[in-house]
């Protein structure tokens, strides 16, 4: 089963076009990683998934053309999480968490019991049930990714798109959300996400490779093929090496 599919999209950005006809398949209930050099298009791709910049030709979700789904159906169905965001200091972290939960609420309502279950299950899958009376602002960096990954998981999408998610965390927090991601597909959800560590992105089910904006591969991260490819794409600077039964990526000796 595909839960997104893309046909031949190409985006620009100022006016030049930075994705050149990209068609790729990302499968249902499971993890696909986005990985590339600096500058490969990884993050407007997750944009354009995600709705979120206009593009030529058609981004499908299960099926359903992208640009005919109402805001409210595609902000139920997929869960975004960007880069750098912007968050309001004068927010708690509860109720920032709270905002996932809007695309299941009638105008104006107050949130149901139901809401609050699923904050409360949010916020404990981050490790951060406990921070839930503080002000964003008096926040670290981590601790604030944790909190916009709990809002992204209150949404109950079934499809969570991720930018750059281990950003700011500790290695035992990085771990946890690996974990929490596998979780998640076994239970159904399909994750997307942008990574520049390639080992961790070696975790996913599935990767796509872009390159100088265009789709240079995709496949199974179990493949050597899969493997050669990435090292290609990084022009034979990195090795991936067997370890454990996952991978581990080293610099390729000189």
């Amino acid at each position: 089963m595909i839960a997104i599919n893309t046909q031949n999209i190409s985006a620009k950005l100022g006016g030049v076009e930075v994705l050149h006809h990209i068609s790729a398949a990302i499968p249902q209930a499971q993890w696909t990683s986005i990985i590339g050099p600096n500058g490969a298009g990884k993050s407007t791709f997750l944009k354009v998934i995600a709705g979120l910049l206009p593009h030529t030709n058609s981004v499908n979700i299960f099926s359903i053309p992208l640009h005919t789904m109402q805001a409210k159906e595609r902000a139920k169905k997929i869960a975004w999480l960007g880069q750098n965001e912007v968050i309001s200091d004068d927010l708690l972290v509860y109720d920032l968490v709270m905002l996932g939960r809007l695309p299941h609420q009638q105008w104006f309502s107050s949130p149901s019991a139901t809401d609050h279950h699923i904050v409360e299950q949010a916020l404990r899958s981050t490790q951060a049930w406990n921070l839930r009376h503080r002000p964003i602002n008096e926040l670290s960096g981590g601790e604030c990714q944790r909190i916009l990954i709990s809002r992204a998981l209150a949404v109950q999408a079934e499809i969570i798109l991720m930018d750059e998610p281990l950003a700011n965390l500790d290695p035992p927090h990085q771990a946890d959300l690996i974990d929490l991601i596998q979780s998640l597909t076994q239970q159904g959800t399909t994750v997307v996400t942008v990574l520049h560590d390639i080992t961790y992105a070696l975790q996913a089910n599935h990767v796509i490779i872009l390159n100088q904006g265009s789709l240079s591969y995709e496949g199974a991260t179990t493949h050597q093929q899969t493997h050669a490819q990435i090292e290609t794409v990084f022009s034979n600077r990195i090795k991936i090496h067997p370890l454990q039964g996952s991978w581990v990526v080293m610099p390729q000796n000189r």
